[in-house]
């Protein structure tokens, strides 16, 4: 397991530059609330906590995991955001139906960053059975939105920097 030992909330703030310019999209799943609410909250606090100004930071909702792609890409087409947090949840169930959103919703996930050029941090939990992403939604694993949002905004200053630099 990929979390075994390890808090998804804990990373190195010095590492973070200033980020108080910076717009952030995050699209959130309606499916699983009880969990994409909470990791809505650690992906928020995150930006918040780098710099981010409220004002900079665009919350859009879309009915399940399997929208997050085209949610993330109409907040990277109609808005300015720099980088957009998409956050899901997907638990095993019965039926194949687990295995077909996943793979789509990673496939779409990976084709808006690279489409638009611009971060789109993979913020989907995809757990065998609730108590995992609980775990991993402010629970005993920590905060996978803490996670993402960190690496949406590493991914944000990475393309300053290179850019800044190399044109």
């Amino acid at each position: 397991m990929a979390t075994e030992g390890k808090n998804l909330s804990t990373y190195n703030k010095d590492i973070i530059p200033n980020s108080a310019d910076v717009k952030v999209g995050i699209v959130v799943s309606e499916w699983n609330d009880e969990i994409t609410s909470n990791l809505l909250r650690g992906a928020k606090q995150a930006l918040l906590d780098n710099g981010v100004m409220e004002e900079n930071i665009i919350i859009e909702h879309v009915p399940g995991a399997f929208e997050l792609p085209l949610g993330s890409q109409y907040l990277l087409e109609y808005t300015d955001v720099e980088g957009v947090v998409a956050i899901g949840v997907v638990i095993q169930g019965e039926t194949k139906h687990f295995d077909f959103v996943c793979s789509g919703t990673t496939q779409g996930i990976m084709d808006a960053n690279l489409k638009f050029n611009k971060p789109v941090a993979f913020c989907v939990l995809t757990d065998n059975h609730i108590q995992q992403s609980i775990d991993r939604s402010g629970g005993k694993h920590g905060n996978k939105g803490i996670e993402c949002a960190v690496a949406c905004l590493k991914m944000i200053h990475l393309k300053r920097k290179l850019n800044h630099r190399y044109k």
